[in-house]
């Protein structure tokens, strides 16, 4: 598994060489400890692996959200990568040229290192090393009343480790791990989302239509998302060569089924969720964290759209909802990036807008209706198509906002080794799109004070009230890459976030620092 080297390097470099004096210390220190057998790093490999890894701090600044939501129910995803330049970090490479797509995150070269072929010489972990290692830790009463865990061998599939494996509890964001395998098992890494208008033949009405891209942008800047500006610009060039200057405008929204409300109501962590939307609904520039959100995207979207045809010498009527009918004309289209892009951001920030969404595709390529029912059901059959641990599992949402998603440690470590697998490259974006701890994502700002972990563990986060997860990849001291899953939860007595999310921290340190041979 290769992550190409970014495009961007050229155009980055006196930020990188100068963040790469500082990380430089850090990954020695790292590499230091880890020692891994099968890789060797020499001092100028060090300074590329610090400049390759410090892309992300050189290219942004890292912001911190909200902590608790107005219900009381949800901490937010509290720390995000958000990029000032536009290279690299949380968006996996935004970038003001919007004739291309956002780009891979930046890799660790010990992650790649332990994805690669040198397993049959490095032996995998003993288990009861490896339980004299993580046992105490996961006995911490800081996590709560219930502790469970596994940790494979991501080379062979092999559980090496496990506490209560098949138990299943409140999984939190890292739900979205499950939705992420399944949207890009069905429809694909290659489907792209289509926004697009149409005209009613023997008519002047202008439909707005729908297809579910919540990246769908209204900005000047796309930064290779799709373009409302250019949807408009493209509409009214079709428009004026029909010698249509004044048009009814509808939006058709159609596609979607069911409430478009979260079973856990107005929330400022999710927008309503309906086909079309701008910019997540939110009504400031933010790209991820808790904002208030609109309570009806669809329109705000139609308003705005009619806005930027007024811009190109289009009038329209105020925007109402309608549907596009068998019969009508293409006027024009724009298109998401891949859903392998859309898989990144989502897993990178916890956006839990883009993981509603991509539950719904899942759920119009398995032919369910789209819905939060039938999206659980699209989801669970996809998965159960890989032939993964599902006993117990129970799919709510597609984000892990509702507490009634119950997942296993089993399942999460199974669908993170099946990401890992040769066989299905497919699944690549699920580990490149893991928060790098210390750079990138919802762990851009944890890790800092654990140098064997930093850049080396990559996890999704999950955190509910009295509920705290982290499933993710760790390269150990050997060299070999694990899978990890560790879900704790006590909602009689919630524990205390920031203290269990730190003991989760540890954990994962810890079984980085492990040769647990």
């Amino acid at each position: 598994m290769v992550v190409p080297e970014l495009r961007a390097w050229r155009a980055a470099r006196p930020h990188v060489v100068r963040v790469a004096r500082t990380v430089k210390p850090h990954v020695a220190r790292a590499t230091q400890a880890v020692r891994p057998r099968t890789v060797q790093f020499t001092t100028p490999q060090l300074t590329a692996v610090a400049a390759t890894v410090g892309l992300a701090l050189a290219a942004g600044a890292v912001t911190a959200a909200g902590p608790w939501d107005s219900s009381g129910q949800r901490t937010a995803e509290r720390d995000w990568a958000a990029s000032r330049e536009g290279e690299g970090g949380a968006d996996h490479g935004r970038t003001s040229d919007t004739s291309t797509t956002p780009r891979p995150a930046p890799s660790a070269a010990s992650v790649l290192a332990g994805l690669g072929g040198s397993t049959g010489t490095v032996p995998a972990p003993a288990g009861k090393a490896l339980a004299d290692v993580l046992d105490p830790l996961l006995n911490n009463a800081v996590l709560g009343a219930r502790r469970t865990a596994v940790v494979v061998d991501v080379a062979t599939g092999k559980r090496l480790y496990g506490k209560g494996a098949d138990e299943v509890q409140t999984p939190a964001s890292t739900t979205k791990i499950a939705t992420a395998v399944a949207a890009l098992t069905a429809p694909g890494p290659d489907h792209r989302i289509e926004t697009r208008t149409v005209l009613e033949p023997d008519t002047k009405e202008v439909v707005l239509v729908g297809g579910g891209d919540p990246t769908l942008t209204a900005k000047k800047k796309t930064a290779g998302w799709a373009g409302l500006r250019t949807l408009a610009e493209e509409t009214a060039s079709a428009l004026k060569a029909r010698h249509l200057g004044q048009v009814t405008l509808s939006y058709d929204t159609s596609l979607y089924a069911g409430p478009t409300l979260h079973p856990i109501g107005t929330n400022d962590n999710l927008a309503p969720v309906t086909a079309l939307m701008v910019d997540e609904a939110r009504p400031d520039n933010s790209t991820s964290g808790p904002v208030t959100r609109s309570l009806d995207p669809a329109r705000d979207a139609a308003e705005k759209f009619a806005d930027l045809l007024h811009d190109q010498g289009i009038e329209t009527s105020s925007p109402g909802p309608s549907k596009a009918t068998g019969r009508s004309q293409s006027l024009a289209s724009v298109s998401s990036p891949p859903l392998s892009t859309l898989v990144e951001r989502m897993l990178t920030n916890s956006d839990n807008d883009i993981a509603e969404a991509l539950a719904r595709q899942v759920a119009l390529a398995s032919g369910e209706e789209p819905s939060f029912d039938g999206d659980a059901k699209a989801i669970h059959t996809q998965l159960a198509k890989l032939g993964l641990p599902l006993s117990g599992a129970d799919f709510e949402d597609g984000s892990g906002l509702d507490r009634a998603d119950r997942l296993s440690a089993d399942l999460l470590t199974a669908l993170l080794a099946k990401s890992g697998d040769p066989a299905h490259p497919e699944l690549r974006t699920v580990l490149t799109g893991l928060p790098i701890a210390g750079f990138t994502g919802t762990l851009s700002t944890r890790y800092t004070d654990a140098p064997t972990a930093t850049g080396v563990v990559r996890a999704k986060t999950g955190t509910l009230t009295g509920v705290n997860t982290l499933a993710g990849t760790v390269v150990d001291t050997d060299g070999r890459l694990l899978a990890f899953a560790f879900l704790t939860s006590d909602e009689a007595s919630p524990p205390n976030a920031l203290e269990a999310r730190a003991a989760l921290d540890h954990t994962a340190t810890a079984l980085a620092a492990c040769g647990c041979r």
